[in-house]
C-alpha cells in the first residue's frame, strides 16, 4: 500500500528516505555518477567491454581481432553511457531478475543493432564469456572506488588540509593557553595546535593513497574452470591479469568466487581513520568557540536559535561530527564484514556493498561542513590574551625546572604548595622568583617570562608543518 502510494514521489528531495538524496543531494553531485546504481552499471559495461576487446586480441579462431571502427563503437557505449541506457538495463533486469545478466543482454542488443559493424553481432556470445557475475562486479567496484578517491575524496581531504594551512599561517605565533584534562596547562600557540591536526590528516591521507584497488577475473570459484574447458591452450591467468592491469588495477591471482575484499577493508579503514581525526578537530574547535577563542563570521539572514536571537551556533562542526559518526559506523561495518564469506561465496557482501555510496557520502558531507566551519573562524586575540593573563600558575613548570637544574631544595614541592588549586597573580610569581638563589641571568629570564611568552618552540613547529604538502 505505502509503496504504491509513494512510488512516483519517492525520488523528490522532500520525500527521499535518505537525506543524501534529499536535504543534502546537491552536495553529493560529484559522487553520484560514480557510486550510484547508474555508476555501477556504467562500470560494469566498461569491464565487459574491456574483457570482450581483450578476447578479440587473444587469437581465438572463432573471434577475429576487432576493427578500429568496432573498438571505437564499443568504447562509445562506455563513454556515452546515459540514463536511458541504464533504464533499458533495468527494464531487462525486470525479466532476468539478475543485474549483471541484464548488462550482458543490453550489450548484445547494442551489438546486434550496430548493423554497420556486423563483426559485433557475430561476437555476441563472447560478451561475458566464461565470466561469473563477480568477475564483473568486483572489478567494477574497484574502478568505482578508485575514481571516487581520485575525483572526489582526495580533493575534499586536501581542501581541509589546505584550509588548516591558511589558519596556521595566521596563528603560528598566536599564544594560547593549553588545557589538559580540561585544566590550565603549559601554553602553546594556536597555529601549533592546528599544525598537530594537519600533520595527522596528511599522514592519514597518504595512507589512503597507498591502498591499491585489486580485482579478479577467474571464473565461478577462481580456478578458470569454464575457460579451460572452452580453450585449454590459452594462458587464462596471464590473459586475465592483462585485462585487469589494463584497467589500472592490481591483479588478484588467488580467490574464491569473490575477490576477498581485503584491500577494500583497508581502503574503508583508511577513510575511517581520516574521519576520526576530522571528528577530533571538530570537537576541539567547537570547544574553542565556546571558550571564545574564535568568533564566527555572521551570515546575513541566518538564525542561531528560534527563541534566543543572540546565538551564533557552531553548527558546521556539529554537522560534521554527526555525519562522521554515521560514516564511520558504516565504514567499520563494511571493513569488518566484506572480507568474510561463507565457503566459496555468499551474497552478504553484495548486499552491503550497495551502501558504499552512503558511507562515502556522509564522509563527504562531513568534510564539506568542517571546511565551511573553518572558513567562518575569526581569531579572538583579546580573549586568548585574557585567558593567558589569568593563568600565571602555568609558570610553575619552568620555575621548578630551572630550580632543579641548580639543585635548589624541593623545587616541585615548593611550586606545588604555592600554586596547586590556587589562582596566581603576576606579583605572586615574581615575588617567588625573586626569592630564589639562582644565577642572575636565569633569574632575570624567569622574571621576564609571561604565560604568553612561555610557548617553547611552538611557533617554529607550526611553521615547519607548513612546509609539508
Amino acid at each position: 500500500m505505502w509503496g504504491a502510494k509513494y512510488r512516483m514521489t519517492i525520488v523528490k528531495p522532500l520525500t527521499a528516505l535518505s537525506p543524501l538524496d534529499g536535504r543534502y543531494s546537491s552536495k553529493l553531485d560529484a559522487l553520484r555518477p560514480l557510486l550510484s546504481e547508474f555508476g555501477f552499471m556504467k562500470h560494469r559495461v566498461q569491464v565487459e567491454v574491456a574483457w570482450l576487446v581483450g578476447l578479440s586480441d587473444l587469437g581465438l579462431a572463432e573471434l577475429a581481432p576487432f576493427s578500429a571502427q568496432a573498438r571505437t563503437q564499443l568504447l562509445q557505449w562506455v563513454d556515452g553511457f546515459s540514463e536511458s541506457d541504464a533504464e533499458r538495463i533495468k527494464a531487462i533486469e525486470a525479466t532476468t531478475n539478475h543485474d549483471v545478466k541484464a548488462v550482458e543482454y543490453w550489450l548484445k542488443e547494442k551489438a546486434v543493432a550496430a548493423t554497420a559493424l556486423p563483426e559485433l553481432a557475430k561476437a555476441t556470445e563472447f560478451i561475458h564469456f566464461a565470466c561469473t557475475s563477480e568477475d564483473i562486479n568486483n572489478t567494477s567496484h574497484a574502478l568505482m572506488l578508485r575514481e571516487s578517491r581520485r575525483q572526489v575524496l582526495l580533493p575534499a581531504m586536501q581542501a581541509l588540509i589546505d584550509r588548516l594551512a591558511a589558519l596556521i599561517e595566521l596563528s603560528a605565533a598566536t599564544p594560547m593557553l593549553s588545557r589538559t584534562h580540561g585544566q590550565t596547562a603549559s601554553p602553546t600557540t594556536l597555529g601549533k595546535e592546528l599544525a598537530n591536526v594537519r600533520q595527522r590528516l596528511r599522514i592519514a591521507r597518504d595512507v589512503f593513497i597507498t591502498i591499491q584497488p585489486r580485482a579478479k577475473m577467474n571464473g565461478a570459484v577462481g580456478n578458470y574452470n569454464a575457460h579451460i574447458a572452452a580453450a585449454p591452450n590459452i594462458d587464462w591467468p596471464g590473459f586475465s591479469q592483462r585485462v585487469v592491469e589494463g584497467l589500472g588495477l592490481e591483479f588478484a591471482s588467488h580467490t574464491i568466487q569473490i575477490e576477498p575484499h581485503d584491500w577494500m577493508g583497508q581502503y574503508l579503514d583508511a577513510i575511517a581513520r581520516f574521519n576520526a581525526i576530522v571528528l577530533d578537530l571538530s570537537r576541539d574547535l567547537w570547544g574553542y568557540i565556546s571558550l571564545g577563542y574564535f568568533s564566527q563570521k555572521l551570515k546575513a539572514g541566518e538564525v542561531g536559535s528560534s527563541t534566543m536571537p543572540h546565538k551564533v551556533n557552531p553548527i558546521d562542526f556539529e554537522n560534521a561530527e554527526g555525519n562522521l559518526g554515521i560514516a564511520n559506523a558504516l565504514l567499520r561495518h563494511l571493513s569488518d564484514k566484506l572480507p568474510v564469506s561463507r565457503w566459496q561465496r555468499d551474497l552478504t557482501d553484495s548486499t552491503v556493498l550497495r551502501n558504499l555510496g552512503v558511507a562515502l557520502g556522509h564522509s563527504l558531507l562531513a568534510y564539506d561542513s568542517a571546511l565551511k566551519g573553518l572558513g567562518k573562524l575569526e581569531i579572538n586575540h583579546g580573549r586568548l590574551a585574557a585567558d593567558l593573563d589569568s593563568a600565571w600558575e602555568v609558570l610553575a613548570e619552568p620555575i621548578q625546572t630551572v630550580m632543579r637544574r641548580y639543585g635548589l631544595p624541593q623545587p616541585y614541592e615548593q611550586l606545588k604548595a604555592l600554586t596547586r588549586g590556587q589562582g596566581m597573580t603576576e606579583a605572586t610569581m615574581r615575588q617567588f622568583i625573586g626569592s630564589l638563589a639562582l644565577p642572575k641571568a636565569d633569574q632575570e629570564r624567569l622574571l621576564a617570562l609571561t604565560p604568553a611568552t612561555y610557548v617553547g618552540l611552538a611557533e617554529r613547529l607550526a611553521k615547519e608543518e607548513l612546509a609539508a604538502k
